[in-house]
């Protein structure tokens, strides 16, 4: 019985190859902590901005290397800076939803953490026209109904492989160290470029960047990431 049901599975799969992969609708919801099947290829991302100060020097050090990161924008800092929003877009980095207010998932009604993500989506779309489809939850707290209700939304979850610290003003010789002992392909970079009472990331950056292009890697967005793993 085991073998003739095996043999059905090899002729449906042979009959209809395609009919397995995983399509972009059925991606949505699906939680995204790195690709392994994305050779050579890294994506730096940034929680929390836009920041008056810090974002601007960060995609300074973006474009003066040539390499596009993630940005996941909380709404209402947004809203407080526009520009800095605009600098972002007009750099050719990506921008993600990460809320409205950054509250903790687990505090929030079905119907408030709805309101978060939206509000977050109206806003980047009054300021740049265009609504985010990747989404990264404060502190990376996940639970099945927010990934139901993201599915529903059309948003793809993405999380991270490597968490720098920096949020927790983590020397920059320090997560120089950590990331460059841990990355491989298909990683995905926590970093922030609001953090309050300081910045390490930036000075983190400068010796980052430089040594993982010198080994081979490309800096891509994470959508550009993961799009082969919903292919």
């Amino acid at each position: 019985m085991r073998k003739l049901i095996s043999w059905i599975l090899l002729v449906v799969l042979f009959i209809f190859p395609t009919s397995f992969h995983l399509s972009a609708e059925e991606a949505y919801g699906k939680v995204y902590c790195r690709n392994t099947n994305c050779e050579g290829k890294i994506a730096l991302t940034f929680d929390d901005g836009p920041h008056p100060r810090y974002t601007k020097e960060i995609l300074a050090i973006l474009e003066e290397y040539h390499v596009t990161a993630t940005f996941f924008i909380i709404g209402v800092n947004a809203q407080n800076y526009p520009d800095d929003l605009q600098r972002i877009i007009k750099s050719g980095c990506e921008i993600g939803n990460h809320t409205y207010s950054h509250l903790p998932i687990k505090k929030l009604s079905a119907e408030a953490l709805q309101n978060e993500i939206v509000q977050c989506e109206d806003t980047i779309y009054r300021l740049c026209g265009f609504r985010p489809r990747v989404f990264r939850p404060p502190e990376g707290m996940m639970n099945d109904a927010l990934k139901g209700l993201l599915s529903q939304m059309e948003y793809h979850i993405v999380l991270w492989s490597i968490d720098t610290m920096d949020w927790a003003l983590t020397p920059s010789s320090e997560i120089y160290r950590n990331v460059t002992g841990k990355i491989h392909s298909g990683d995905i970079i926590l970093m922030h470029d609001y953090v309050s009472g300081g910045n390490t990331t930036c000075k983190a950056l400068r010796l980052l960047i430089p040594e993982l292009l010198a080994r081979g890697y490309e800096f891509v967005t994470v959508s550009e990431l993961i799009q082969g793993d919903h292919e």
